[in-house]
C-alpha cells in the first residue's frame, strides 16, 4: 500500500510531538483527527476527541474515517508515576489503539518507542551500552517500567502486524524538544554537567524532525513491524564524543570512530527505510 494517507489519527495530540505532527500534516494538506485526554482548544485537526487512549470508546470515535495512525500517547517517564501505572498505561494504550485500528482495516501506523527501551536512560545505577554507536540490535538491560513498556509496545506492534497484515514503524526516540525551548535548556545543563546526559548518550532530536519521521513512517510499504533509531547526527553538548565515552562509558566497545560531536547512535536504518535525515541541529 503505497498511496499517501488521506486522514490520520494522532494520539497524544496535545503533546510536544503530537502538536508538531498535526501542524506538519496540515502543511501537507492531510486531514487529521486528534485524541488526547484534554482538548486545549487550538489543535489543527478536523476532529478532536477528548479521551484516553486506553479507552476503546474514545479510540473508536477517533478512528472513524481515518486510514493511518500515529500513536504517541504515553507516560513519557517512569519518574513521576507509580511503576505499575507507567507500565500498564503505556502497554494498554498501545494494545488498544493498534487492535482497534487493525480491526477497522487500518494498515499503516507509526508508534513512539524510545532509546530508553535499552534500559540505559532510567536505570537506578549507571549502565553503559555494550557498544557504540548503538543500533537496533543493542542488548537490552531494562530494569525500569518505562523501558519494559516500550519493549512490550514493540512486541505488541509485531503481533498486530502479523494479526492484521499491518505495517508498523516504531521510532526509537532520543531526548526530544524544541530548539528554542526544552532542548536548549537541557543542552546548556548537560554542557555544564555532562554526567547528567550520560544516560541518554547526549543524543537528541528536534521536535519538528520527530514529527517528520513519524509522518514518513506512514509511507513504508508492506506489512510487518520495523523498529529504527532516530537522532540528530551530533550530540547536544560541545565536548568531544569520544572523550565523553571514555569518561562516562569506559566499558562500551567503540566499534567505529565518532569524531567531534558525532552522536553515538547509528541511524542508518532510518535513513534507508524512511529516507529520514534530521534538518534541525543544535550548535
Amino acid at each position: 500500500m503505497n498511496d499517501a494517507p488521506t486522514r490520520v489519527l494522532v494520539t497524544g495530540a496535545a503533546g510536544r510531538i503530537g502538536r508538531a505532527t498535526l501542524e506538519l500534516l496540515a502543511e501537507q494538506g492531510v486531514a487529521a483527527h486528534a485524541l488526547d485526554q484534554r482538548d486545549p482548544g487550538d489543535l489543527p485537526a478536523d476532529l478532536v476527541v477528548e479521551g484516553d487512549a486506553c479507552d476503546p470508546r474514545a479510540v473508536r470515535e477517533a478512528l472513524a474515517g481515518v486510514d493511518a495512525v500515529i500513536h504517541l500517547a504515553a507516560i513519557a517517564t517512569p519518574l513521576d508515576d507509580p511503576p505499575e501505572t507507567v507500565f500498564s498505561v503505556n502497554t494498554r494504550s498501545t494494545y488498544t489503539v493498534l487492535e482497534l485500528a487493525g480491526a477497522a482495516g487500518i494498515r499503516r501506523v507509526s508508534i513512539a518507542s524510545s532509546i530508553a527501551m535499552y534500559g540505559i536512560s532510567f536505570a537506578a545505577k549507571p549502565v553503559s551500552p555494550a557498544y557504540v554507536p548503538i543500533d537496533e540490535d543493542l542488548p537490552r538491560q531494562a530494569e525500569d517500567p518505562y523501558a519494559l513498556s516500550k519493549q512490550v509496545d514493540e512486541l505488541t506492534a509485531t503481533m498486530m502486524a502479523r494479526r492484521y497484515g499491518m505495517g508498523v514503524v516504531a521510532l526509537r526516540l532520543p531526548f526530544v524538544g524544541g530548539a528554542a525551548g526544552r532542548l536548549s535548556k537541557y543542552a546548556e545543563e548537560f554542557a555544564r554537567e555532562p554526567e547528567q546526559g550520560a544516560s541518554s548518550l547526549w543524543a537528541y532530536l528536534e521536535t519538528r524532525d520527530a514529527a517528520r519521521a513519524f509522518v514518513l513512517g506512514l509511507s513504508v510499504p508492506g506489512p510487518g513491524m520495523r523498529a529504527v533509531l532516530v537522532a540528530a547526527p551530533n550530540t547536544m553538548v560541545p565536548q568531544q564524543t569520544e572523550d565523553l565515552l571514555r569518561r562516562f562509558h569506559p566499558g562500551a566497545e567503540v566499534r567505529r570512530p565518532l569524531p567531534g560531536r558525532a552522536a553515538p547512535v547509528d541511524t542508518s536504518a532510518a535513513a534507508r527505510l524512511l529516507g529520514f535525515r534530521p534538518g534541525y541541529l543544535l550548535l
